[in-house]
C-alpha cells in the first residue's frame, strides 16, 4: 500500500498531507499532529478524528479508516465530528508525569541506589518549584530558576536535575503530553558557566551504564541518540557507528562485517550483535531510505558528525563523558565482572596486538566466546 511512511509521520512539516484511503495527516504549527478520516456517503463527506499520532501507529489509524469504512458501508450509524471537537487528552502535572516516567525507566535499572536517587533529586529540586503545574507549561525560564541556586555550589548535581527534567519532557512529549520536544539547550545560556575541575575528560563508570542506557532509551529516538545506544552496545569506535552500511549488516545472523578499510586496524572486524541492537536496527530499518544507505543518518546519505554522539551526551547533563570511553567502561566491566580472558576482550575491541610474533601465531577470532561476552554485556547494561 502506497502512502505515508513511519518516517514522513514523524518529519512531515504543518500542513494536511493524504496516506490514501481517507486517512489524513494533520500537523499543526505547534507541533501537534493527528489523524483525520474522511468519509463520503450517501453524498456528504464526513470526518473523524482518530487520535494523536504520536500515540496512534501509522498502521492503527489505517486499520481505524479501514473499520469506519466498513460500517458505514454495512449501514451502521456512526455520529460524525470533527478532528478539531475531539477531546483533549487530561495533560499530568510535571509531578505526575515524572514519577510515571520514574515507573517506566526504572524497570530497566538494577542499581537501586540509582532508581531512588533519580526521583529524589526532582523531589528536593524541581517538584518545590512547579511540581503541580501541567507538564506542557514547563519552559526554560522555569528550569532555569530551579537550577540558578544549585548551579554553582554544587554542579553535578545541577547538571542531573537538568538531564532529568529533559527526560520527563521527552517521556511527556512521547506520550501526547506536550507538543514538541524539550529544548533545554538555551537552559545553560541563562547560567554562569561552572568551573572545571580539571581538563580531563572521563569515562562513565560501568556500574552507571545500564542507568544511563535506560534514560537514554527513554527519550523519543533520533539518529544520534540511536548511533550511541548502537555504539555502546556493541563496543566499537564512534566512527565505525557512524559510517556503517546496511550491506555490511546481517540481521537475521545477527552479525556485523566491518571492512578493513574502515578499521583503525586496516583489518576486517566481524561483530556479533547482541539481540538490543538488532531490535534496534530492525527499527531502523523500516525508516531507510536506501537499502544500502547509512544506517545511522537523516537522509541514509549524509553521515553523522563526530560531535553528535557528544551532543546526546552533553544535552543528558554529562559534560566530561566521551563516546570513546564506553570502551573502557566495557573494559572495566569485563575485567571486574567477568571471567573472560584479557585476549578475548582485546578482540571484542579490535585491538591492535602489540607483540607481532603473538599476532602472527593468533588466527582465531573467537567469535563464539566474543558472542557470549556481547550478550552478557547486553544483559548487564540493558535488562529492560
Amino acid at each position: 500500500m502506497s502512502g505515508l511512511t513511519t518516517l514522513q509521520v514523524r518529519t512531515a512539516k504543518p500542513g494536511r498531507h493524504a496516506d490514501g484511503r481517507g486517512l489524513y495527516l494533520v500537523v499543526r504549527e505547534g507541533g501537534s499532529r493527528a489523524w483525520v478520516a474522511r468519509i463520503q456517503a450517501d453524498g456528504k463527506r464526513r470526518d473523524f478524528g482518530l487520535g494523536s499520532a504520536h500515540t496512534v501507529s501509522l498502521s492503527d489509524a489505517r486499520s481505524a479508516v479501514a473499520e469506519l469504512r466498513r460500517k458505514y458501508q454495512n449501514g451502521e450509524t456512526i455520529a460524525p465530528k470533527k478532528a478539531s471537537a475531539a477531546p483533549k487528552a487530561s495533560v499530568p502535572t510535571f509531578e505526575d508525569a515524572a514519577r510515571t516516567c520514574h515507573a517506566a525507566m526504572k524497570e530497566g535499572w538494577r542499581n537501586k541506589k540509582h532508581i531512588d536517587s533519580w526521583i529524589a533529586c526532582l523531589e528536593n529540586h524541581a517538584f518545590p518549584t512547579f511540581g503541580a503545574e501541567p507538564v506542557d507549561r514547563i519552559d526554560t525560564i522555569m528550569v532555569r530558576d530551579v537550577l540558578a541556586p544549585i548551579w554553582l555550589k554544587v554542579p553535578e548535581t545541577a547538571r542531573r536535575t537538568l538531564q532529568r527534567i529533559g527526560t520527563v519532557l521527552d517521556y511527556a512529549h512521547v506520550n501526547g503530553w506536550c507538543p514538541t520536544e524539550a529544548a533545554l539547550r538555551s537552559v545553560r545560556k541563562g547560567l554562569p558557566r561552572q568551573p572545571r575541575r580539571d581538563n580531563h575528560y572521563e569515562a562513565m563508570p560501568f556500574a552507571d551504564v545500564p542507568g544511563f542506557v535506560g534514560e537514554l532509551k527513554a527519550l523519543s529516538p533520533t539518529a544520534g541518540r540511536d548511533a550511541l545506544r548502537f555504539t555502546i552496545y556493541t563496543a566499537v569506535r564512534s566512527n565505525e557507528t557512524r559510517f556503517a552500511v546496511w550491506p555490511e549488516l546481517d540481521l537475521d545472523k545477527a552479525v556485523w562485517a566491518i571492512p578493513g578499510e574502515r578499521m583503525k586496524t586496516g583489518k576486517p572486524h566481524v561483530v556479533p550483535l547482541p539481540e538490543s541492537a538488532v531490535a534496534l536496527l530492525r527499527r531502523r530499518w523500516k525508516l531507510r531510505e536506501a537499502d544500502d544507505g547509512l544506517v545511522f543518518s537523516n537522509d541514509g546519505e549524509k553521515p553523522l558528525s563526530d560531535m553528535t554522539m557528544t551532543k546526546v551526551l552533553r544535552d543528558m547533563g554529562h559534560e566530561r563523558i566521551t563516546v570513546h570511553g564506553f570502551r573502557s567502561a566495557f573494559t572495566d566491566w569485563a575485567a571486574e565482572e567477568t571471567e573472560t580472558p584479557k585476549e578475548i576482550v582485546d578482540k571484542a575491541l579490535a585491538h591492535q596486538l602489540p607483540d607481532k610474533v603473538e599476532a602472527a601465531y593468533r588466527r582465531t577470532d573467537f567469535f563464539a566466546k566474543r558472542r557470549m561476552l556481547m550478550d552478557a554485556w547486553r544483559d548487564y547494561v540493558d535488562v529492560g
